[in-house]
């Protein structure tokens, strides 16, 4: 057994590694690491093992977040985020999408080359204070008057942890308009194969040669596996017994850790 453990390690090139919940705990003053999350990252880097940050963040700009982190203490480059927003301007134009923004204010700059006149799509993002029902129900009426409505969502996550406790997330948002409308949003971010994918691309990894660390059973641990990965969850952020409770989330082999061993 432990042969076999050793030969499951080597086998493994590059790590993806959520952010929030896992790297540190956001909040209004920027948040705080998760203790030994820092030195944790720079050994993973030290190793030789390719590292990608796998994040539904759609708070900031890549460019702000990054900045943000590496205040936090954290070695990251812009290229080693993987994050909704990018992806989305991707798809976007190549789909020849104009969209109606309600996403947060500090996200708007990246879809700043983006036509979004006459829209004939809805983007949806981690709002916050812009989730008001005005907001809602203007996002509500463009969809509903649309022949092929088209939502877009910068991922389907419930809730994630603050330092002043948890927050609602993108999905709960998502979810109230599918039903309004009768329609199912695409997904732009976790636990999206597609995004998986780029992201994996982006670490120059196969999936079998990849793992993903994560918070979120679900988004993290069963969207990697989606993709052929294994994945591990930690036991920060928004981890919860009851959440491993919840029949058919993952396959088999999920581990979960405690904090960090440096």
């Amino acid at each position: 057994m432990a042969e076999r453990g050793r030969g499951w390690a080597r086998a493994v090139r590059g790590l993806l590694l959520d952010v929030s919940g896992v790297l540190y705990d956001s909040g209004a003053d920027g948040g705080v690491p998760i203790a030994g999350s820092v030195e944790a990252v720079r050994r993973i880097k030290a190793s030789g093992l390719k590292l990608q940050l796998c994040t539904n963040e759609t708070q900031a700009t890549r460019e702000s977040f990054v900045r943000k982190l590496r205040a936090l203490g954290f070695d990251i480059a812009v290229a080693q985020v993987t994050a909704p927003a990018p992806a989305a301007c991707h798809l976007l134009r190549e789909r020849g999408l104009r969209p109606h923004l309600l996403v947060h204010d500090d996200l708007v700059p990246e879809f700043a080359e983006i036509d979004k006149t006459n829209p004939n799509c809805v983007v949806l993002g981690d709002a916050a204070e812009n989730f008001t029902y005005a907001n809602l129900n203007e996002a509500f009426r463009l969809l509903i008057g649309m022949e092929k409505p088209v939502l877009i969502s910068l991922g389907k996550g419930r809730y994630y942890k603050e330092t002043d406790g948890l927050k609602l997330d993108v999905g709960a948002y998502m979810k109230a308009l599918e039903y309004a409308c009768d329609i199912q949003a695409e997904v732009v971010g976790k636990p999206s194969k597609r995004f998986f994918e780029s992201a994996l691309a982006e670490l120059g990894v196969p999936p079998e040669q990849a793992i993903m660390i994560g918070d979120d059973i679900v988004n993290d641990v069963g969207g990697a596996q989606q993709c052929g990965m294994r994945a591990l969850q930690v036991r920060t952020g928004k981890f919860s017994f009851s959440s491993l409770s919840n029949p058919g989330t993952v396959k088999e082999g999920c581990s979960f850790r405690e904090g960090y061993s440096t």
